[in-house]
């Protein structure tokens, strides 16, 4: 454990802002998942539907910092292929 004042404030800070990161790459996660278990019931209404849902999370997530842009593009990218080659 850090002994000065102000290592002590970033640990406490850093732990904050991990906890919130987790937390938001725990959520674009489920996102994913969400659109692979719709494209696995083909069902085209619901993938799509859990498409738009997942980029938006994924854009969020990019906005404040938790993914590179292009970690996000590549992910978008992924997803909405994976959505078109539905029947």
């Amino acid at each position: 454990m850090a002994n000065i004042k102000s290592a002590k404030k970033r640990i406490l800070v850093n732990r904050t802002k991990a906890e919130r990161n987790k937390s938001i790459k725990s959520g674009v996660k489920t996102a994913i998942k969400k659109v692979y278990a719709a494209i696995d019931a083909k069902d085209k209404a619901a993938a799509t539907a859990a498409l738009t849902e997942a980029i938006s999370t994924i854009d969020k997530a990019t906005t404040k910092g938790i993914y590179h842009k292009n970690n996000a593009a590549r992910k978008v990218s992924r997803l909405t292929v994976a959505v078109n080659k539905m029947d």
